[in-house]
């Protein structure tokens, strides 16, 4: 325990926790440096072998299922090898460990992803993060050990050395869970996909262009990946056919299919045929090799086991106050890392300061009822705004990062917007 005092204030008496973090990308990084700097035990649990999450790019993806069918990936990176970053690399930074260019490295605006993730194993060195990380271990299963106490809620966390097979259970007073969402494939539900007898694969194990050379290739999905790896394809495929929603695609789709003649964009597939049939709304047809799904993914959790508190319906992790802590079991399980379409560097090390904040107890929440209620009002207006269930976590607000920096900085937190 640390006594904290200032000038003319009362002393606050700081606790320091035990916690565990279960990933080892940028959002359990911050979480691990915040966690830190306050004075808490923390242990970082990582199944690969560095770094990165998903940024740590992981080529061999022969033993993965093409469609990630299976309950345990064998593989986290969806990242392939061509993906460069989407923002500019001045915002992709955390706020005092700014991602500047190094010199004899990827220098430009828009680096590749190989550059972001020498960025993070600079922020893990320079912050000595890499003592408080086991890698190569696998959180297999979490839950409350003592769930009848409201005030004293702790976690046994049951986790395995990949390598030697040794299994290991440890109790702690926090679990953050930072483990992505980019890794589990979400799949259309297409008539005939089952009885297809090309191949399918999810974006999730494509890497490389060269295994699709003179085929035939649909590629579903019209977002960022669907059309990036289309203009990809293009080059090396007999034909590309990109299926899309909705036929009024970006400028930037638009100008490649003019300048591909083996390219060509279709709208929603109504079927797939026993004889190699794609067959689109429109009533238009072809006969394809592979089928690529690039139609997201989902949020899952297999390891963590809370008897129904926390749940994941139609791709909404919920109910969680501004998408970081379950109401009833706040502040010993969190979550970093949920929320899409925003600047998520900022926005993590945001979440991670207020929960290692709220774990020393220098800061608390509202209360149970007060978070509910604020969930409840986020659902009815997303709900009124005509967004899916499945957009809850979509939030291309740049004012919600910069209100809920304002919103944690406060002494007692109130209720703001939340998923």
């Amino acid at each position: 325990m640390v006594v904290e005092t200032t000038k003319h204030e009362e002393p606050i008496i700081c606790q320091s926790k035990t916690v565990c973090v279960i990933g080892a990308g940028p959002s359990g990084l911050v979480s691990a440096r915040e966690l830190k700097k306050e004075g808490h035990k923390v242990v970082v649990m990582e199944q690969n072998n560095d770094v990165g999450g998903q940024w740590l790019y992981q080529p061999n993806v022969e033993q993965e299922d093409p469609l990630g069918k299976t309950k345990s990936l064998k593989v986290h990176s969806s990242i392939y090898s061509s993906l460069r970053l989407i923002s500019p690399r001045e915002v992709m930074g955390f706020s005092d460990f700014p991602f500047t260019v190094k010199e004899g490295r990827d220098t430009r605006r828009f680096p590749g992803h190989e550059e972001l993730w020498l960025y993070l194993k600079d922020f893990c060195e320079v912050f000595g993060l890499r003592e408080m990380i086991r890698f190569n271990v696998r959180v297999e299963f979490v839950e409350m050990v003592n769930d009848d106490d409201d005030n004293m809620k702790r976690w046994m966390v049951k986790s395995v050395e990949k390598k030697s097979g040794e299994v290991i259970e440890e109790v702690f007073d926090a679990v953050v869970v930072a483990t992505g969402h980019y890794s589990y494939p979400r799949l259309p539900s297409i008539k005939g996909m089952d009885m297809w007898k090309g191949k399918q694969v999810h974006s999730h194990v494509y890497r490389e262009p060269d295994r699709f050379r003179d085929e035939v290739v649909v590629v579903v999905g019209c977002f960022v990946s669907g059309p990036d790896i289309s203009i990809e394809l293009v080059k090396v495929a007999k034909e590309v056919h990109l299926s899309s929603k909705s036929l009024n695609v970006s400028p930037g789709v638009s100008k490649a299919i003019s300048k591909y003649q083996n390219m060509h964009l279709h709208p929603q597939i109504e079927s797939l045929e026993e004889d190699g049939r794609v067959v689109f709304i429109d009533g238009s047809c072809i006969v394809a090799d592979t089928i690529l799904y690039c139609t997201g993914y989902w949020y899952k959790f297999p390891f963590l086991e809370t008897k129904g508190i926390v749940k994941v319906d139609d791709n909404r992790v919920g109910p969680l106050f501004e998408h970081t802590f379950p109401p009833s079991l706040s502040p010993s399980l969190s979550f970093v890392g949920i929320p899409r379409k925003l600047i998520g560097f900022p926005f993590f090390e945001s979440q991670a300061k207020w929960i290692a904040s709220l774990l020393s107890g220098k800061t608390s929440l509202p209360s149970y009822d007060e978070m509910m209620e604020s969930v409840d009002e986020y659902y009815r207006a997303r709900e009124a705004s005509g967004i899916p269930k499945r957009n809850s976590h979509d939030i291309p607000d740049f004012d919600y990062c910069d209100n809920l920096q304002v919103h944690i900085s406060l002494p007692a937190p109130g209720p703001l917007v939340v998923g």
